[in-house]
């Protein structure tokens, strides 16, 4: 952060210094203000209007983000949840279901968050549109689980997607393929917010075009403003019209979270005087989520706390298993009616993320962004459920694709189970390496997906190629220096191998 911005967030030792900083951050303010004006007189009409509405939401970020002082958590204050905020996904479980269950999906919405590119994965357009299984999207399967509901249970439960700029224009084209699924599909748009400039603290772009030169000068603002774009859209509004009482947001890239009946009916159940305004679904940590943020006490309520709020001193303390030992997986059951009282009384209290990044000509930027579970703490009756780890499969590498692709999980319906031919509960650790970060790549490395059942842990890295039906069994770690190539030949059956050096099978 900028030397500027450092003395800003210093406490001030004596009511002079502080005087002095009060009247930097109204200087700041100002400038701010008067370049966000200066972006909205260069677009025209519903453009204008709509960056109008979003610069709303970004200068109060901006405002809070300038009276921020040190740390947004005093660690002294963070106690471990009281044990009935935090339910077993069991107990919830084993009270059945209703005879009937229809009257409960008739007033539940499903949203995705389908903010996302492809990019890290190689890929152009929305993250959604890469095919996970059998041909099918992210989209495709999400769609058929809901489909399947609907059909099962002859409810209504629509689909609504938060797209952000990158995504709406390439989601919105591919919609019309589901005109005929029994599957109302609504759309909204994240906000748009401007990049800020480290040094300078003002918006790098010069007009509200999101091409060319001024691509990268515009970022989506984080999940958390799924509350304030929901609301500002009209779409909230017309689904309580609808009689819709709760959404159930998730990350479109995790499959394991599709619509579970039992929490729907826990919360339907409820007298409406203790009714859960909000529930967060978290599962146990491994050594694979320590940085996973977690459910806290702080002030009497629920509070999700993020590796990003630490403080330095007590990083190794969030990341044990031991003291924290549970994580948010961003499956989340929110009240509507609520949502939309405390958008109207300004009073959704998100933690800001301060996320630094560095454009591609060099220049250091900061975004501004906020979590859709840190809001946890402004609901009323907030509860955690402590789900199965199958309630958290995100794919969000080729290494997770691994996995889902292979004869691990069957899939009915758009979801994906465990094979019950599986003799572990857990999956396998899958690490490759960087020939296969690219779906593409990945993708003609591997002849057919191996058969894992049997798998524990697989390690690729360097210049590895598959061939037909292989099988890996236990530990596998397979190795090609710089230099060396690595051919698996088909049908080869590796169990408990490490494969190293060079291994060409070349074909007569």
């Amino acid at each position: 952060m900028s030397l500027y911005v450092e003395g800003l967030h210093k406490s001030a030792p004596n009511s002079g210094m502080a005087q002095f900083q009060e009247v930097m951050r109204q200087q700041l303010e100002k400038s701010m203000h008067e370049e966000l004006e200066k972006l909205v007189a260069t677009g025209t009409g519903a453009e204008a209007e709509i960056s109008r509405k979003d610069f709303e939401g970004f200068k109060n970020l901006f405002h809070r983000f300038l009276q921020a002082k040190g740390p947004s958590v005093d660690w002294a204050k963070i106690h471990r949840p009281p044990d009935d905020s935090i339910q077993p996904y069991e107990k919830i479980r084993d009270k059945g279901l209703p005879d009937s269950v229809t009257q409960s999906l008739n007033k539940l919405v499903v949203v995705k968050l389908n903010g996302g590119l492809g990019t890290s994965m190689g890929c152009k357009g929305p993250k959604s549109l890469i095919s996970v299984r059998n041909e099918n999207t992210f989209l495709d399967l999400t769609v058929q689980q809901i489909e399947h509901l609907n059909k099962t249970y002859n409810a209504d439960v629509p689909l609504v997607l938060m797209n952000s700029f990158n995504t709406d224009e390439d989601t919105k084209k591919i919609l019309q393929k589901y005109a005929h699924h029994r599957v109302k599909i609504h759309t909204f748009n994240q906000s748009r917010y401007p990049r800020i400039n480290k040094e300078s603290l003002l918006p790098v772009a010069k007009d509200l075009s999101t091409t060319g030169e001024n691509a990268e000068t515009w970022y989506p603002p984080g999940h958390g403003d799924i509350y304030a774009s929901f609301h500002n859209s009209g779409l909230l509004e017309k689904l309580i019209a609808d009689g819709k009482e709760y959404i159930f947001v998730s990350n479109i890239d995790n499959l394991g979270a599709t619509v579970d009946l039992h929490i729907l009916n826990h919360l339907m159940s409820q007298p409406s005087a203790k009714r859960c305004e909000f529930i967060m679904e978290v599962t146990d940590k491994t050594r694979a989520d320590v940085k996973g943020g977690t459910l806290t006490e702080y002030d009497g309520k629920l509070r999700l706390l993020e590796i990003a709020q630490v403080p330095k001193a007590h990083v190794d303390e969030f990341k044990s298993v031991t003291k924290f030992k549970i994580f948010n997986t961003n499956n989340l059951w929110i009240s509507l009616p609520a949502i939309k009282r405390l958008q109207e009384q300004n009073s959704m209290d998100m933690e800001i993320i301060v996320n630094p990044k560095t454009l591609d000509g060099g220049l250091n930027v900061l975004q501004l962004e906020t979590a859709v579970g840190a809001a946890i703490k402004s609901f009323d009756n907030a509860l955690g459920i402590n789900v199965p780890r199958s309630r958290f499969l995100p794919v969000k590498t080729t290494s997770d694709l691994l996995l889902v692709m292979s004869n691990l999980y069957s899939l009915e319906a758009g979801s994906l189970t465990m094979s019950k031919k599986r003799e572990f509960p857990t999956t396998p650790h899958v690490k490759l390496g960087s020939s296969f970060t690219k779906v593409h790549d990945y993708l003609t490395r591997f002849e057919s997906i191996p058969d894992m059942l049997e798998l524990d842990h697989l390690t690729v890295s360097g210049d590895v190629t598959f061939g037909k039906q292989v099988s890996l069994k236990g530990t596998v770690i397979i190795i090609a220096n710089h230099g060396d190539r690595i051919d698996i030949p088909a049908g080869a059956m590796l169990e408990n191998k490490i494969v190293s050096g060079n291994l060409r099978i070349l074909d007569h």
